[in-house]
């Protein structure tokens, strides 16, 4: 018979804060809202009926409304936010991979002794809260901001440029925002690099162009797909960076959820879509996963 090994109650602490504040803080606030989005909703909110109830004749009634999902996908309007926040989202993680990418590069390839001040330059701006760092982009591309003060001293342009609550003002906020995630990722994975792969690979007449793309890139995968997760998820349900950048033109699943909630008091409807929303999220971690399990299969 198997015995669990046994573990000090030191090392039981450890484990058990963490997931106490998981299901605290992640797993609890997940199931009230999958209760809301399958509640009663009534003229001026949500009925806290209980879903599960015993009848007087001693059997089980389990009563679960899906009004607030059929109303949510047979509105058009949810399904193009969603794939504008998609859309948005894939693109954030692109420009972010397409910039961070030769920064995490250099960064892994510079003199030891300069990576702890450039791994300070980087993680700076999280010293500073997210909302006054995008709510400063507002003083750079406004009419008035300073970008357009430039370019009018500079004579580029004749009159200031409509900047602000545009698609550019929108994924220079996201850009700014999530690279930090980017770039970490990839330079913990590239730092780590094998140099003997590329001195074999030159040795074998490889070009410089082809001992990047041949060797540095598909051995720095893993950091490639950990930093895409790392900004693709948050950038899905982002709210801060369209409500004060994007502007009413910015079709995005965070303000539509927000509205639902504080605006509309639609309870029901707005934890519906944000469970669709976590449907859509848990679709990319589980392809992540299931390449992680190929690649340690691979590794034994």
């Amino acid at each position: 018979m198997l015995r669990r090994p046994w573990l000090p109650p030191g090392r039981w602490f450890v484990i058990g804060v963490p997931e106490f504040f998981l299901f605290v803080f992640l797993l609890l606030p997940f199931l009230i809202l999958l209760k809301i989005s399958f509640s009663h909703a009534d003229a001026v909110g949500v009925g806290f009926e209980p879903l599960i109830s015993w009848l007087e004749e001693g059997t089980l009634s389990i009563k679960l409304h899906f009004d607030a999902y059929l109303s949510v996908m047979q509105d058009d309007v949810y399904l193009l936010t969603y794939l504008s926040s998609v859309g948005y989202a894939l693109l954030t993680t692109l420009l972010c991979l397409v910039i961070g990418y030769p920064f995490a590069y250099f960064l892994a390839q510079s003199f030891p002794t300069l990576r702890p001040v450039m791994l300070m330059l980087i993680m700076l701006p999280f010293w500073t809260p997210f909302l006054i760092r995008i709510y400063a982009w507002k003083n750079i591309l406004d009419a008035n901001g300073l970008l357009n003060q430039f370019l009018l001293w500079a004579g580029i342009v004749d009159e200031p440029l409509q900047l602000m609550f545009t698609k550019f003002s929108f994924m220079v906020g996201m850009v700014y925002g999530y690279i930090p995630f980017m770039i970490l990722p990839l330079y913990s994975n590239l730092v780590k690099l094998d140099r003997r792969l590329l001195e074999a690979a030159a040795d074998l007449g490889a070009r410089p162009w082809q001992r990047f793309w041949l060797v540095t890139v598909p051995l720095s995968r893993e950091g490639i797909l950990a930093g895409s997760l790392l900004v693709f998820i948050p950038a899905v349900g982002e709210y801060v960076i369209p409500e004060l950048l994007g502007g009413i033109s910015i079709l995005n699943i965070g303000r539509m959820m927000w509205n639902e909630f504080f605006i509309n008091l639609d309870w029901q409807r707005a934890a519906a879509v944000t469970m669709l929303m976590v449907l859509i999220i848990l679709f990319p971690i589980w392809l992540f996963n299931r390449y992680q399990m190929r690649l340690m299969e691979a590794r034994r």
